[in-house]
């Protein structure tokens, strides 16, 4: 549409600016032709065409609203001449509200109000009105907690409209961060507005003056017309008159109606009495709807109805409500003495029993039933465990098979050993071996262990529910909101009465534990007025490790669900100090036991001999002994909490000295093998390496084990203990974080060597002495006589007899194990170089053949035996040499040359084995068989 007037235009407004609501005059052009034509107005970007009212095309009279804007334009939109434009601007002022005690010339409407105490608005009416600041300075709010606020104020309010209001708490909760300036400027705003309040009425009746004229005109204007009225109608008052006529109109009435009225009397009377009846009904049958929901278990309405009935008839004066009220008491008595009885049954949820606290709470019971119905399952807890015991013992004394518990335990421990060993490599060729365990324990639990998981079971099944029965008798959420709020003080004091109460079942049921516990498995660490713990066990038997070991598994799991529930770690530091116990106690039955297992590693012993001389029993022995330290490991680890197994420096000893006497008693088991007699050796299965040689037939298919092969076996053993196998378990040891390693590895390793050079000593003894004997009667075969003999032509045959012999002990040592070879012969030619020497120097006087013969022979044996030769056999073979008397002459030299030559060649084969030693073995890794 096209427009025929140019844009309105504003020029000017009067006021100029104005609280909401003020009602403005606005002027200009092309405001519009009629009212039809205005379409748009808009203050301060609020629209204001609801209260516009068209005076002419210059002017236009309006309410202002409420604008977001603190300023703006005045525009104004027509129909004809679309949207206008502004010269001028209005200021819209915020409005001071009307407090409840100000006064007031006009009517105020409701408004919203902004409530800071509950954070929400209200419409609410203006006596309701306070102001949000009265200091008038900016409001900081502190950080402290409402509950201390409370606790500091008990009964007051920092609500300035209330009776209990505490200007301590205003300020603390307003103005804590205020400076001392800013309070003294609050100080002066007070004042300020208490001198406007004086002012009083005056004040109110200058500022609306109008309104009081305006009031005093209408009143004068009614009396007026009502006298007038009056005095040209009626004679005399009008009021007067107008009293007399309703007297009489009353008094006929009276009349005519009296039998009516008296009738009606009598009704309302009756009607009143049966409305009565009807409205205390509720009383007149509350005793029995007591019973009956007693009976149903309906103990809420009981407890709702009973406090309905206490708040209207608890302090009538009526004698028929007290009557009634009387028996409701005595029916509410004994619904207490019911519910007490409930809850003090045991055995009892711990739903039943928050459910009867609470009931017995709101019932105003007398007493602390809450406290009656923890000491009554503390005492339920101590029956429970004694019971179980008792009931253990019986079991344990009852028919055999009746009781046993089947149960995996070994599973667990055992399951990762092999993968364990397994990375050990000198350990894979005894892998067929398997230490002596109990296989029985695999099926059947040991009675006590059973004891201890029914036992802690137990007590994690009653122990939770009385520990949080305790906290929320702490808490007070025992107890129903109302018996809360009006109990809350004098439980406070229960509360810190009961803890130290508390506190002490709670030890005592440990206690018990404990004590049962340790009466089960330590018996012999009872002391003597613990006798009753340990009644019906058998004292002088004693756990396996591996049961020993369930039961710290068992304890353990105990512990950290007892301290999940929160409860203080010096409550529970009893059964720390019992698996502690245990735990020491599991070490030494496991190295005792070890000790055994090793004792009877001799019956184990097959004498089958693989290519380096060694045995299983080595490897054996090192299984036996990782085995008992993997099944320890557990037991040895600390949880939290929990202290080191070697704090003790007697346990320290203790266990050095196990661990030693490990070592010891297989030491004697190898001794015992060698010393054995032939014939308890079973020779059955013996066999040695298809890489042994057999040299000269030494071992045949009907070979029998010699004493001096067992002692070559042992040795050979002795020799790999004392290389691998001790440092191997020295380490594993120190793994376990075993103390004391360093003592057992030396006594360990002291014993060895003793008993390897008293068995060598006496295999040395056993060859040398034959051949060191037959040297002397060899050598004066035939009455020979080294004045008197004849020229040199080879070696005479005792020293071939010699050499033979000494051939035939190197082959039954390289047999068993080529790494003695060079000991063995070295000792054996020291033996034997000894005596020729002394023999030797013996002799009074030489001839030249006999210097000559003696020089050719003690040559040969040195040159023969020279890969085995040591200072002691140079020193000898040195001395034997000296005695004789020195070669004149080259060619007696280069004869005893030729005939050194010709005896190497004519026996080369047969003394090939004395070229060179063989290396000594250095065991790396040995197969499996």
């Amino acid at each position: 549409m096209s427009r025929t007037r140019q844009p309105p235009l504003v020029t000017g407004i009067s006021p100029n600016e104005g609280i909401p609501w003020t009602k403005v005059t606005i002027r200009g052009e092309n405001l519009g032709t009629g009212p039809a034509d205005l379409i748009g107005l808009t203050i301060c970007g609020h629209n204001c065409l609801l209260t516009a009212e068209w005076m002419s095309p210059s002017k236009i009279v309006c309410r202002v609203g409420q604008a977001k804007n603190d300023k703006g334009d005045i525009i104004v939109t027509t129909k004809s001449g679309g949207k206008g434009t502004s010269t001028v601007s209005f200021k819209l002022l915020r409005p001071e509200k009307i407090g409840i005690l100000d006064q007031s010339a006009v009517w105020v409407d409701e408004m919203n109000y902004y409530d800071m105490r509950t954070d929400r608005n209200k419409g609410i009416p203006p006596l309701s009105l306070r102001p949000a600041n009265p200091l008038g300075i900016e409001i900081e709010k502190g950080k402290f907690p409402q509950k201390d606020l409370e606790m500091l104020f008990p009964g007051m309010s920092a609500d300035f409209t209330s009776e209990n209001f505490s200007a301590a708490w205003y300020l603390i909760e307003n103005h804590s961060n205020t400076s001392f300036e800013q309070l003294k400027m609050a100080v002066t705003h007070l004042k300020r507005q208490a001198n406007k309040k004086s002012e009083g009425s005056l004040a109110c009746v200058k500022g609306g003056l109008s309104t009081f004229f305006e009031a005093q005109d209408a009143l004068s204007a009614i009396h007026q017309k009502l006298e007038a009225d009056g005095t040209e109608k009626v004679e005399g008052s009008m009021t007067q008159k107008l009293e007399n006529v309703l007297h009489r109109a009353s008094n006929t009435a009276d009349t005519l109606f009296q039998e009516v009225l008296g009738r009606k009397d009598k009704a309302d009377s009756t009607r009143n009495a049966l409305n009565v009846l009807q409205r205390f009904k509720f009383l007149f049958n509350l005793p029995l709807s007591i019973e009956r929901n007693i009976q149903k278990g309906d103990y809420d309405v009981v407890i709702n109805d009973y406090e309905k009935a206490k708040s209207l008839f608890g302090k009538t004066e009526v004698q028929v409500f007290k009557k009634y009220y009387a028996e409701v008491e005595t029916r509410i008595e004994a619904l207490r003495e019911l519910l007490l009885d409930k809850l003090l049954e045991t055995p009892s949820t711990l739903h039943d029993q928050k459910r009867y606290i609470r009931y017995l709470s709101d019932l105003h019971a007398p007493g602390d039933p809450a406290w009656q119905c923890i000491g009554a399952q503390h005492r339920w807890i101590l029956q429970l465990m004694h019971s179980c015991q008792e009931g253990c013992v019986r079991d344990l004394k009852g028919p055999p098979g009746l009781h046993s518990a089947t149960l995996d335990l070994d599973g667990d421990v055992r399951a990762s050993l092999p993968g364990h060993l397994g990375q050990t490599a000198s350990l894979k060729r005894g892998s067929s071996f398997q230490p002596g365990r109990d296989d029985a324990w695999r099926y059947q639990t040991p009675h006590r262990v059973a004891f201890v998981e029914k036992l802690t079971k137990l007590v994690l099944s009653q122990l939770p529910n009385f520990w949080k029965l305790w906290i929320s008798y702490v808490n007070g959420s025992l107890f129903s909101e109302t018996a809360e709020k009006s109990g809350h003080i004098e439980r406070s004091k229960n509360v810190r009465q009961r803890q130290n109460d508390f506190k002490k079942m709670i030890q005592e049921v440990m206690h018990c534990l404990v004590k049962l516990l340790r009466g089960a498995l330590l018996p012999l660490s009872v002391t003597e007025g613990g006798g009753r713990q340990c009644r019906g066990w058998e004292v002088k038997a004693e756990l396996s490790g591996q049961g020993l070991a369930h039961a710290i598994q068992t304890l353990r799991l105990t512990y950290e669900s007892l301290t999940a529930l929160e409860i203080p770690n010096d409550l529970l530091q009893t059964i720390q100090d019992l698996v502690l116990d245990l735990r020491v106690r599991c070490v030494v039955v496991t190295l005792q036991h070890t000790a055994e297992e090793v004792k009877r590693l001799a019956e184990k012993e097959d004498w089958v001999v693989d290519s380096e001389g060694l045995t299983s029993l080595p490897c054996h022995f090192e299984l036996c002994v990782v085995h008992s330290l993997q099944s320890l490991r557990e037991v040895l680890e600390c949880k939290p909490g929990e202290a080191s197994v070697f704090q003790q420096p007697k346990t320290q000893e203790e266990v050095c000295q196990l661990s030693i006497n490990i070592m010891q008693v297989f030491i004697c088991c190898l001794e015992q093998l060698s010393t054995k007699p032939d014939a308890d050796v079973d020779t059955a299965h013996l066999s040695v390496d298809v890489s042994s040689p057999d040299l000269f037939g030494s071992v045949h298919e009907d070979f029998s084990l010699t004493s001096e092969q067992r002692l070559l076996i042992v040795l050979s053993n002795c020799c790999y203990l004392e290389r691998h196998t001790f440092r191997n378990i020295a380490e594993h040891f120190e793994k376990h974080n075993f103390q004391g390693i360093e003592k057992i590895t030396q006594v360990s390793m002291a014993s060895l060597k003793e008993l390897d050079q008293r068995l060598f000593e006496n295999y040395i003894e056993l060859k040398a002495d034959p051949i060191v004997g037959s040297l002397e009667p060899g050598i004066y075969a035939g009455y020979f006589d080294w004045k008197d003999c004849l020229p040199p032509t080879g070696v005479r045959n005792y020293l071939k007899e010699a050499l033979v012999n000494i051939i035939a002990v190197h082959a039954e040592v390289f047999t068993i194990s080529k790494g003695l070879v060079p000991r063995v012969l070295s000792r054996l030619v020291e033996a034997v170089s000894e005596e020729l020497s002394r023999l030797m120097q013996c002799v009074s006087s030489f001839s030249k053949n006999g210097a000559l013969q003696a020089r050719l022979e003690i040559c040969t044996l040195r040159d023969t035996v020279a890969a085995h030769l040591t200072p002691e056999s140079r020193s000898s073979f040195k001395q034997a040499l000296e005695a004789l008397p020195q070669l004149s002459s080259g060619a007696d030299r280069k004869l005893l040359e030729l005939l050194l030559s010709r005896v190497r060649s004519g026996v080369h084969l047969q003394l090939a084995c004395f070229q060179a030693a063989p290396p000594p073995a250095v065991k790396t890794q040995v197969p499996s068989r």
